[in-house]
């Protein structure tokens, strides 16, 4: 069966000072329909949690994504916690099928990235499968469908992480392209791979990505073995706050 993607975007972009961060715009249009649109370039079935309608950025949000075809699921509060907004999409998927998870603040996954993943499905559908930039893994997530009942037990604001845990022997790294698996924005001071309207550059870093390159190249350097930094990464990029 067909694997169906998943876009969790019902969060509330708390840190980035009153403005929606998935309303900010990449390649002409808002980050949450630039996500959108690449994973509906798969030929997947797409699913997208947004907050009520009552919401400004659920109103918002929803009116972007007017013409796509997309299935929303509306995300009733939200402030439960990513797992609230994940067990809410499963609700709107055919339990039988595997499912892709991806956040809506990842402007620089694409569809030839989710095209990837999906295609290793196929020659190992057992696996989970886990988007990785080198060594250090990060999003999306491909979970088998065996596993959808233990995603739609989890609470509070973890995401699927305890599922990753439980079933680490299962976990597949997906190299994909530069910093394509860890580039989000979260904060006003921290700039995605802005490709935005004027030019369609890329823009300096924010500390964070440049804390991890030095970081990386801190590792090279001294011989320290990526295995040994990979499980705590591994916990680090699971429990990211969904905001």
């Amino acid at each position: 069966m067909t694997a169906h993607i998943l876009i969790l975007a019902a969060g509330r972009s708390s840190r980035m000072g009153g403005k929606d961060k998935l309303m900010e715009r990449v390649h002409g249009q808002p980050l949450v329909c630039h996500v959108a649109r690449a994973a509906l370039a798969t030929g997947c079935p797409v699913s997208i949690t947004l907050p009520p309608e009552t919401d400004a950025f659920g109103a918002a949000r929803r009116q972007a994504l007017a013409g796509l075809d997309v299935t929303v699921q509306m995300v009733t509060d939200p402030s439960q916690g990513m797992a609230a907004s994940l067990v809410a999409g499963l609700a709107s998927i055919p339990p039988e099928g595997a499912v892709l998870i991806l956040l809506a603040d990842m402007p620089d996954v694409t569809m030839q990235d989710l095209a990837k993943m999906l295609d290793r499905h196929q020659s190992d559908p057992t696996a989970i499968l886990r988007g990785a930039s080198q060594s250090t893994p990060g999003h999306p997530v491909l979970f088998p469908a065996d596993l959808r009942p233990d995603l739609a037990r989890l609470s509070g604001d973890e995401g699927a992480r305890p599922v990753l845990t439980r079933h680490a022997g299962r976990v597949v790294l997906v190299p994909l392209p530069g910093r394509h698996a860890l580039t989000d924005l979260d904060t006003p001071a921290e700039p995605h791979a802005q490709i935005v309207d004027a030019g369609h550059e890329q823009a300096p870093r924010g500390p964070q990505h440049q804390l991890a390159a030095v970081g990386e190249q801190f590792l090279a350097q001294h011989g320290v073995p990526a295995e040994q930094v990979v499980e705590q990464l591994a916990d680090l990029a699971a429990e990211r706050p969904h905001d």
